[in-house]
């Protein structure tokens, strides 16, 4: 049997996708569903494939279409307009045109009817398609509806459905069309219903916009909607817009723009009763469909008429929380300088590491609930002042989102955090202890040493075994790995943090200012990640004198890195010095928090970039000399703040103190992510070794694809004999990985999906100056450069790094540059650390830098205040 060219909206839902569209499938399965739709039939892709087969030129346009860069817009244009021009050209074949005019005749041919575009790439779950393909309104009579048939076959190659399916990677010669013919309504209000706040993401919220006569002067933005806001099945905000137009139906078909009366301008265009009624009706749909919906509406003789409803696709995906009592989520990857979405064996080795109560998943990113933290009127008051530190925009969204009335109503105190109190007195009580007494030089030695025990005590327990086993080891090593940081370790960071903060406060008390403190904050001393950057400066002097091996690493590749250096002059001598730096520091990369990220000693060419850009733009020898010249600077200002307060013996021997602990216990500030990081790639090693088995069984496609399993589903895999993972499986985990990864993930969120962002009180900044937090002084100027991954940098002497955030996988880049620019970050992360010490000035959070500042830019970073200016484009 000839498969059907033409379908009526009942015999249609939502398995029907390829015959009749995102668009037709929808409004059957509304139908099915019992929604009030008016009637209607779909034209399906068949009929469109076939009028496309009768063509011997679409062919040679698809080819075309595929080797055209979307960006070239005239290109793009000039092919667009040959391709609609020639299907308007085109015949409607004759069972095509017999099938619509039957169906039109059943359906009503003196009714007049919208023809809509429905592709098959329209209204799914990650990419709607709205607005692509073109509308007709008020069609009346065959002749008519045929013509407009044709139509709608060619907006499929309008200049923005093309550039829109190449931007979302769809091919052109597999999306079909098809159309839907839909009984026209004569509205007196049309309009729009989000069954979630499309602008901040609330799950709870319905957003209606609605307007008098057709909702096409709505759409067009000819005029501005009323805005109506329900929540609980209460209108909680509402704007009255002044509607001077309107758009109506002509008897004999078209439509015509018609000026409202005056009196009905400043009316609202639905009751509040109406209001309620169509708010609780979108609930319905979305509980049909399981997911929020967009849904376009109309109203006639007092009826809600539902005309489309597709998928909401630009909310940020929800964890599995409910959504009362409410909770409060922060963004682990933005407190850790790492955002981006994660592979589901990181996100489940976090989970593992931290208290999985705590650490949830959404958009393939984790956030940490401190929902039964915020309970305490003490900490409400405190964190978010903390929070400055790791990233001001942060604090100043939960500040805000904690002030509600009633926000925390229903939450109880949980177990989490009595035992979160207990350790937090721990690490007071021992850090207060280490702030007192003792000698503060020796605390790098005794946080060493107590880290290379327990990694050669998780060396060894994950050495012991083999298969499932050591799987389960690599957990339980994990599982631990945060009691370890948090008794043994933390104790010996938060002395130096708190004596920086009594310094600046006592500073300003007795000296009148604290602008001694920045002097003294340079050239920490153990500070791992500026002393990796200091030999990554020796590395590069090293290459400085050997021109061959510098070529060789322009075309090293990562299988033969090693090997290839024996084949040039000089190999050998960079080798052994390149692999004494990847002994150190191999476990480290940017974005290191995730486990799947590849480290250094998997992909050593990582670090050319970084090492190149030091040679071009720090001279021979400089790096060191300036962390010298950082040391002695720090020491003359200790013996300036000395000598001022020689006549108070008290307040002296406090700074003498405060300074001591200062200098050589805040250099351990990296000494938990450092260890960390060690362990995670001791755990790394183990499981791809195993996931190396797991593919030789054929359980695996292959290794990496472990990666897309949990830590407990691969111990399940390696526990059985017979099961194997599914390609489907991956390719689902796959597909949803690489769609969050496109997601601007939210700082701050609500368990209901609302996304808190605070703006920054902007004072008298001029007009274009970008503002941050400033996150080390000093002030500099110079050409911005852009950088998006470490891996691709090469920065020349005297350029500005802006970068979306920096943890220490990006630091090798710092003493290349003469300022630092981050989207991510505040006061105390990684690179506001190394910043600082390297004596760089650096803005952090500033929100869109990498897109509002255009590389080669010429810029001013003030460190002081936290402002970026953009002197010259």
């Amino acid at each position: 049997m000839a498969a059907p060219y033409v379908l009526f909206f009942e015999q249609v839902d939502r398995s029907s996708l390829s015959q009749v569209g995102g668009k037709g499938a929808n409004l059957g399965e509304l139908i099915k569903a019992g929604f009030p739709v008016p009637g209607g039939f779909c034209i399906t892709t068949h009929a469109y494939k076939d009028f496309l087969a009768t063509s011997q030129e679409m062919e040679s346009f698809f080819t075309e279409l595929k080797s055209t860069d979307p960006q070239e817009l005239t290109q793009l244009r000039q092919v667009g307009e040959r391709i609609r021009t020639h299907l308007h050209q085109m015949d409607v074949p004759l069972p095509i045109r017999q099938e619509i005019v039957e169906a039109l005749n059943k359906q009503g041919s003196e009714n007049a009817y919208a023809v809509r575009s429905s592709a098959t790439a329209e209204d799914l779950p990650n990419a709607s398609f709205a607005g692509q393909q073109d509308t007709y309104l008020n069609i009346k009579g065959q002749d008519e509806l045929l013509v407009h048939v044709k139509k709608c076959w060619a907006s499929l190659f309008t200049d923005r459905a093309i550039a829109y399916r190449a931007k979302n990677g769809f091919d052109h010669h597999q999306v079909y069309l098809s159309i839907v013919v839909q009984q026209m309504i004569s509205p007196e209000v049309s309009g729009i219903l989000f069954t979630a706040d499309p602008i901040n993401g609330n799950r709870m919220v319905v957003s209606i916009d609605a307007g008098f006569g057709l909702g096409e002067a709505l759409v067009s933005g000819m005029v501005s909607a009323d805005l109506y806001k329900v929540k609980n099945n209460q209108i909680f905000d509402k704007k009255i817009s002044q509607k001077k137009l309107a758009i109506y139906s002509l008897p004999d078909g078209g439509t015509v723009t018609r000026e409202l009366p005056s009196s009905a301008q400043d009316q609202q265009a639905l009751t509040d009763e109406q209001i309620i009624s169509l708010a609780s009706l979108g609930k319905k749909i979305e509980a049909h469909y399981q997911v929020p919906q967009d849904i376009e509406f109309c109203v006639s003789g007092g009826e809600f008429f539902i005309v489309q409803s597709r998928p909401i696709t630009t909310l940020y995906p929800l964890p599995q929380l409910s959504f009362h009592p409410l909770r409060v989520l922060l963004s682990f990857g933005h407190v850790q300088m790492m955002p981006d979405a994660m592979m589901p064996l990181g996100l489940s080795v976090l989970r593992t590491m931290f208290p999985a109560q705590l650490f949830v998943e959404a958009g393939s990113r984790i956030y940490i609930d401190i929902t039964d933290f915020m309970l305490s009127k003490i900490v409400r008051t405190v964190f978010p002042k903390l929070l400055t530190v790791a990233d001001e925009a942060m604090s100043r969204a939960l500040a805000a989102v904690v002030r509600r009335p009633g926000f925390f109503n229903g939450n109880q105190k949980s177990a989490v955090t009595g035992t979160a109190a207990k350790t937090a007195a721990f690490i007071v009580k021992k850090a207060w202890h280490h702030l007192r007494t003792g000698d503060p030089r020796l605390a790098k030695s005794a946080i060493e040493n107590y880290m290379e025990q327990t990694l050669e005590q998780t060396r060894q327990a994950i050495s012991g075994v083999q298969g499932a086993e050591r799987l389960r080891v690599v957990q339980q090593q994990l599982d631990c790995a945060l009691n370890n940081i948090l008794h043994n370790i933390i104790p010996f960071v938060v002395p130096g943090i708190i004596a920086g903060k009594v310094l600046e406060k006592v500073l300003i008390r007795w000296l009148g200012d604290a602008r001694e403190l920045a002097s003294l904050n340079k050239a920490l001393p153990g500070n791992v990640t500026s002393e990796m950057g200091l030999q990554l400066g020796d590395l590069a002097d090293t290459l400085r004198d050997l021109p061959e091996v510098q070529e060789y690493l322009q075309r090293a590749k990562d299988q033969s890195f090693y090997t290839g250096f024996s084949q040039v002059p000089g190999g050998e001598v960079f080798r052994q010095e390149f692999e004494r730096f990847i002994a150190k520091y191999g476990m480290r990369c940017p974005g290191e928090i995730d486990l799947t990220k590849p480290r250094w000693r998997e992909k050593p060419t990582l670090l050319i970039a970084a090492i190149f850009s030091h040679m071009r733009s720090v001279k021979s020898g400089e790096h060191r000399q300036r962390f010298s010249e950082g040391q002695k600077e720090a020491d003359a200002a200790a013996v300036r703040i000395l000598t001022k307060l020689k006549s108070h013996p008290v307040r002296l021997k406090l700074a003498s103190r405060l300074i001591a602990v200062f200098r050589y216990m805040g250099g351990l500030r990296e000494h938990h992510k450092y260890y960390i990081i060690m362990v995670l790639d001791e755990c790394k090693a183990a499981i791809m070794a195993e996931a190396k088995l797991l593919e030789q069984a054929g359980k695996l496609p292959s290794a990496e694809d472990a990666y897309f399993l949990s830590l407990e589903e691969l111990i399940k895999l390696a526990e059985s004999k017979n099961s194997l993972v599914s390609a489907e499986v991956l390719n689902q985990r796959k597909t949803e990985f690489e769609r969050n990864g496109n997601l601007k993930p939210p700082r701050v969120m609500t368990s209901e999906g609302e996304i808190i962002i605070v703006s920054p009180a902007r004072g008298d900044i001029a007009e274009g100056t970008l503002l941050g937090s400033p996150v080390s002084a000093g002030i500099a100027e110079g050409i911005a450069r852009v950088i998006l991954r470490p891996e691709n940098a090469l920065l020349n002497e005297g350029e500005i790094l802006v970068a979306p955030q920096t943890d220490p996988g990006w630091t090798p880049l710092f003493q290349s540059a003469v300022a630092i620019v981050t989207e991510v970050g505040g006061l105390m992360t990684h690179g506001a650390v190394v910043a600082r010490e390297y004596g760089i000035p650096a803005v952090a959070g500033v929100d869109e830098a990498t897109v509002r500042i255009r590389d080669g830019s010429f810029i001013r970073v003030d460190g002081d205040q936290g402002l970026v200016e953009i002197l010259k484009e």
